[in-house]
């Protein structure tokens, strides 16, 4: 059971494994010189023919080989720690990098959840793999046949029974391979959904909660942990079975070869010395094979981890162009643009949009009609439109990734913040950031004076900055967004979901940006976007209307109707609470 793609993958592992077989080889070596060396002494103690000299030799040799023994035990653990030491950087390496190359559209081909579960789980299998099965699979191939080289010329009848027993253990292995194989392709299906199941409901456990629907939750996931735990007995009942049928192999083979040997005593075609080393010996026939058998199953777990692995690796990449785009402002467009999720189901019906350099241009409709979808195709998220979409002149799909992302940013309104300090997030926009620029920026949100009564640049954020408030988050995601001082920013419903203090000055921030920058505004509510130099309105993933406020408003179409429609609500509300 060798996988040839994983090996050339991995290929810097070969000679410690080569190194770990002959460690283990020398091991056995000196097992036979310790096993004939005891039969000769006690044929000669028998005989009474022993003598002091024969003695201290006979002591001497067994002390050089449990000498041996133990270099070659810690050599033989040296060498295949040093086998599987790199394995997991090495492969966990290789899917970050496969990760980076599908670029931010990873997700619509992959779930987060298995990605994080071969990296973990799935690798750790393929360190035991490469550290302890490849190299005991070899061993057990070379061990019986040098026993046979060693005891054929102590009984030809003996060496060659036992010999021809040894292929039972592999066949009984590739049975169960058969039957395991399919099992545990089951049991990683069924693992990573359990594993996509936990992750959903603890990011969303708040959501929960506030809806009383935890139990709801945790009613299914102990209906998948039920399955999840019903296969796993279900492979420890295989391994169980399998290790069973090995052992009733090994030590019936053995039993065997041993009752030949003494057969062979019995009948005067073999000597007491002889007798010995074939009763001594017939069991290492087998061992390496019963020992290849525990690690078959690890093996085997290791086998569907790599096959999750390379599915994973062989993902088709998108297609990422070899151009730059220029310094500068940048203008977009965007020419009878479609874009589907799913087939039968079009978000987006030949828009066409244009965003001049320099211009504050804003996307406004009801929520679902595809605004949203836009921006991700802006950014490289979504990939498969139809259409042509220039920036700065150049086709989207002929811009190097890397590059695009210098030049456009995207702000949402839940962009991530992650666990560190203030000045950690902040660099991720521009690593070699001086003190001034980032407490600028700060100051341009608003920020810097809540800070400075904290830590500062070194104030501490929790997981997602969970120790601010949804105003601070936001403002300091503006704020690095500010920092990268990109051509081209969108702002996708980047004042949704926030206190009307904070809404107020990040639009401040936006109109200011829109004088140096080329600002597309994605946002539901219209009051904010009155001062766009033009407006596109969606609607059932189609341009409807386009124009200045002042125009869209004198058509008296949708775009008046949904402005006066949240003016009257806006209103109604501030009443209210009046």
């Amino acid at each position: 059971m060798i996988k040839t793609r994983l090996i050339g993958l991995l290929s810097h592992a070969k000679k410690y494994i080569v190194y770990t077989i002959l460690w283990q080889w020398l091991a056995l070596l000196s097992q036979v010189l310790a096993v004939f060396s005891i039969a000769d002494l006690l044929e000669k103690v028998v005989a009474d023919t022993v003598t002091l000299p024969f003695v201290e030799r006979t002591i001497l040799i067994l002390a050089l080989t449990v000498f041996l023994r133990f270099l070659c035990e810690r050599m033989g653990a040296r060498f295949s720690y040093l086998a599987c030491v790199d394995v997991k950087r090495i492969l966990r390496e290789k899917i970050y990098e496969k990760m980076l190359k599908l670029g931010a559209s990873y997700r619509e081909m992959v779930s987060s959840s298995e990605v994080v579960q071969v990296c973990t789980e799935g690798v750790e299998q393929l360190e035991t793999y490469f550290g302890k099965y490849l190299p005991q699979l070899f061993y057990s191939l070379l061990a019986p046949l040098t026993l046979f080289v060693i005891l054929c010329k102590v009984s030809l009848k003996a060496s060659v029974i036992l010999l021809i027993c040894v292929p039972l253990i592999p066949v009984s292995i590739v049975v169960v391979q058969k039957i395991a194989k399919k099992l545990l392709n089951k049991y990683w299906s069924i693992y990573t959904g359990l594993g996509d199941s936990f992750l959903e409901n603890l990011q969303g456990l708040t959501t929960l909660k506030i809806y009383q629907a935890d139990q709801l939750k945790a009613d299914e996931m102990d209906v998948e942990s039920q399955n999840f735990r019903r296969i796993t007995m279900k492979v420890l009942t295989m391994q169980l079975n399998s290790t069973s049928v090995m052992d009733i192999v090994a030590y019936g083979g053995a039993a065997i070869g041993m009752a030949v040997g003494v057969s062979e005593f019995l009948k005067g075609n073999l000597g007491l010395s002889g007798t010995l080393c074939i009763v001594l010996l017939a069991s290492e026939f087998f061992l390496p094979l019963r020992l290849l058998g525990s690690f078959f199953h690890i093996a085997m777990n290791g086998m569907a981890a790599s096959d999750r692995i390379f599915k994973i690796l062989d993902l088709p990449e998108p297609q990422n162009g070899g151009k730059t785009l220029q310094a500068g402002l940048l203008d977009v467009s965007l020419k009878k643009v479609s874009f589907s999720y799913e087939e039968g189901r079009e978000i987006l019906k030949e828009i066409n949009l244009e965003l001049p350099a320099g211009s504050f241009v804003s996307l406004v409709g009801e929520s679902g009609c595809g605004k949203s979808t836009i921006a991700g195709i802006l950014v490289a998220k979504n990939r498969g439109y139809s259409g042509e979409i220039l920036i700065g002149g150049v086709k989207l799909s002929e811009v190097k990734e890397a590059d695009l992302m210098k030049h456009v940013v995207l702000v949402r309104h839940n962009s991530y913040l992650f666990k560190g300090t203030v000045e950690e997030n902040l660099r991720m926009a521009k690593p070699n950031a001086t003190k001034e620029e980032m407490e600028a920026v700060l100051q341009k949100v608003n920020l810097l004076g809540f800070l400075q009564t904290q830590e500062g640049l070194q104030t501490r954020l929790l997981e997602k900055a969970g120790n601010l408030s949804g105003g601070q988050c936001q403002r300091l995601a503006l704020a690095r967004a500010l920092l990268k001082d990109a051509a081209i920013y969108i702002f996708d419903e980047a004042t949704s979901n926030i206190d009307v203090e904070s809404e107020e000055l990040i639009m401040n921030v936006i109109h200011e940006l829109s004088r140096s920058k080329t600002v597309l505004l994605i946002s539901h509510r219209l009051a904010n976007v009155v001062k766009s130099d033009q407006i596109y309105l969606l609607k059932d993933g189609e341009i409807k209307e386009c124009g200045r406020h002042e125009e869209l408003m004198q058509q008296n179409g949708a775009y008046r109707h949904l402005y006066d429609s949240q003016i009257i609500l806006e209103n109604y509300g501030k009443e209210g609470k009046a």
